[in-house]
C-alpha cells in the first residue's frame, strides 16, 4: 500500500439497506481522498431504508447515490479492487462470500440491525441514530490508522480491535500520526 493510494473499502451486510449503506456514506464523507467506500449485500433488499437515509442526513453527511446492491457486483473481474472488506452484520459474516479480487484485508464489525427492530417509530428512529453514531465512531478510528506504515497483519489486528465494544475508549498501540 503506497503513501498516496486511495483505499477501496467494501461494507457488507445481508440486505444492504441500512448498516452497510450508513458505513458507505460516512466513510465517503470523512475519508476525503484517502478512501472510496462501497456497500453491498448477500441478499439485497433492493431499497435503502428511509430511516437510514434520515440518520445519515441528521449527521449532515451527503447521501450521494446510495442504493442497495448485490455483492456479486464487487466479485466481478471488472469491479474496483478492494483493499478492505468489512462485514457489519452477523448473518453476512456466516455466509460464504465470493472470492474478492486482490485478496483484500477482511474484518467483521457487528452492529445491531435497526431495520429489523420491532416497536414504535420513535424507538426505531432512535436505534437508527444510535447505530449510525456507533458506525461513525468506528470509522473515525479506522480513518486515522496509518495504513502506509502498517504490515498486513497489524492492519488486521487493528480492524478487529476497532470492532470491540470498548474500542473508542482504548488507545491503539499503533502510532496514528501520518
Amino acid at each position: 500500500m503506497t503513501n498516496h493510494e486511495t483505499f477501496n473499502v467494501l461494507f457488507l451486510c445481508t440486505g444492504n439497506s441500512s448498516r452497510s449503506i450508513i458505513a458507505e456514506a460516512i466513510l465517503n464523507a470523512i475519508g476525503a481522498d484517502r478512501f472510496r467506500a462501497y456497500s453491498a449485500g448477500s441478499h439485497p433488499t433492493g431499497y435503502v431504508h428511509p430511516l437510514a437515509m434520515e440518520a445519515i442526513e441528521h449527521l449532515r453527511f451527503p447521501l450521494g447515490e446510495l442504493r442497495s446492491k448485490s455483492w456479486d457486483e464487487f466479485a466481478a473481474a471488472d469491479a474496483p479492487h478492494m483493499h478492505f472488506v468489512i462485514t457489519v452484520c452477523d448473518k453476512a459474516a456466516g455466509e460464504v462470500c465470493p472470492r474478492w479480487p486482490g485478496h483484500p484485508i477482511t474484518a467483521q464489525w457487528r452492529f445491531e440491525d435497526p431495520a429489523t427492530f420491532v416497536g414504535g417509530e420513535q424507538e426505531q428512529r432512535q436505534l437508527f441514530s444510535k447505530v449510525c453514531r456507533e458506525i461513525k465512531n468506528r470509522l473515525d478510528i479506522f480513518a486515522m490508522l496509518p495504513f502506509e506504515k502498517l504490515a498486513r497483519m497489524a492492519i488486521e489486528e487493528e480492524l478487529n480491535a476497532i470492532a470491540r465494544p470498548d474500542a473508542s475508549l482504548q488507545t491503539s498501540h499503533v502510532d496514528a500520526r501520518r
